[in-house]
């Protein structure tokens, strides 16, 4: 006589089946992450690929500019220091949430304000929001890749790109449709991401600051991470003024120079984490300073802004993967193999967080001091970058540790 279906035994979870449904929570996390990312790159290229009409709108000239972009990538430093704080003492899963609905809020703010102090409010919000998400979901890649124990940073700033692709298709679309029309449909992407099943962890190591963290190598790191930000933030800022004001482009294409720039960059951010695993990021980041400073050049001496557009799709390639391998590196370095994983986690969020800084100092020198030297004539703005970046040619040393891992790590 068969039993009744409540009076079976259930069945043991086998080894396999435990495998299974850790996979499928790792891949949930990894989307949570990138969702985190895709909504952070669509906000911030919505914003600078809107620049000239900004201007337009509040009468302001490339230093008044300057000066609101310093004020958002200082009170975007802000609000990464407020993500450790707050990591510390909940989870980056918290600061993600948190972050998403103050960007949200200063964004519609900024874009309905009915008057430029209104405007100014809504965007530092905005600049504390863009601090908290972005520092957070940082610490939530990291802490995704070291589950998936093979780098994977580059596939999550790819999610920033596609975010970023999209707001340039929306401004190349709605060019000319007033600001709160075109963007505040938009939103409902944010606020759909706070759902997101982010990682969450509990908190029972000793304070982060009683943790051993090898700053001296994370600071060459950091350097790297500087760069990047200055290249990437004046491509991503300047370039529609740009093509604009210096080379007399088409008012409806000035947002051309961020697509193939943006293109470019999602093509190499998703073909990086092959070409790190197969050749290592030391080859790879060589090859991208020398390449990032020729292609720069070509945006210097232009004569056309069609050959600024090709310039700028080549510096996108270029430099994509900087910015996630310097992440990547800190992370291996912050997680040594003699620490468990409770500790591993704090230390790492403690380090993605500090380390986040170095975004806004790259975020300064590309906005705030691009426009400043090139406020007479932004080809002189961009010079400054096409020096700078050959820096990361002797820094590729710094991440030969992220090959290391992929050696030592078994494939999940």
């Amino acid at each position: 006589m068969t039993p009744p279906p409540e009076a079976t035994a259930p069945k043991a979870p086998t080894a396999e089946t435990a495998e299974t449904a850790q996979a499928a929570q790792n891949r949930r996390a990894r989307l949570a992450a990138g969702a985190a990312f895709f909504v952070q790159g669509l906000l911030f290229i919505t914003l600078t690929t809107r620049l000239p009409q900004i201007q337009d709108r509040w009468s302001l000239d490339e230093l008044a500019v300057s000066g609101l972009l310093l004020m958002v990538v200082l009170l975007a430093g802000v609000g990464s220091v407020v993500a450790e704080v707050v990591a510390g003492r909940s989870s980056s899963a918290v600061v993600v949430r948190l972050g998403l609905v103050v960007a949200t809020l200063g964004f519609a703010t900024l874009l309905l304000a009915p008057a430029f102090p209104v405007f100014v409010a809504g965007l530092a919000a905005y600049g504390v929001g863009l601090g908290l998400v972005d520092a957070s979901s940082n610490m939530q890649a990291v802490t995704v890749e070291h589950l998936y124990r093979r780098p994977i940073l580059p596939s999550f700033h790819a999610f920033w790109t596609a975010g970023g692709i999209v707001a340039t298709l929306v401004t190349l679309a709605t060019s000319g449709v007033a600001l709160g029309a075109a963007l505040l449909p938009l939103l409902l992407l944010p606020v759909a991401a706070l759902a997101a099943p982010f990682v969450t962890r509990d908190r029972l190591a000793p304070a982060a600051e009683s943790l051993d963290v090898p700053w001296r190598r994370i600071m060459l790191l950091g350097i790297a991470m500087v760069l990047f930000y200055m290249v990437d933030t004046a491509a991503t800022t300047w370039g529609p003024v740009y093509l604009d004001g210096t080379l007399d482009a088409p008012s409806g294409l000035t947002a051309l120079a961020t697509l193939p720039y943006l293109v470019a960059t999602l093509i190499a951010r998703g073909i990086g984490d092959g070409l790190v695993h197969r050749y290592g990021a030391v080859w790879l980041l060589r090859i991208c300073g020398v390449v990032a400073a020729l292609s720069l050049a070509v945006v210097v001496f232009a004569p056309t802004w069609v050959i600024a557009v090709v310039g700028f799709t080549v510096l996108g390639g270029a430099v994509a993967t900087i910015a996630p391998l310097s992440f990547s590196a800190a992370g291996a370095i912050a997680g040594g193999e003699d620490l468990d994983d409770v500790r591993r986690n704090e230390r790492v969020d403690q380090v993605v967080a500090r380390f986040n800084q170095f975004n806004y100092v790259g975020a300064l020198l590309g906005a705030v001091l691009t426009g400043a030297v090139g406020s007479e004539n932004l080809r002189l703005g961009f010079a400054v970058p096409m020096v700078l970046i050959l820096g990361i040619i002797p820094l590729a040393s710094q991440f030969a540790i992220i090959r290391r891992r992929v050696d030592a790590s078994a494939p999940v």
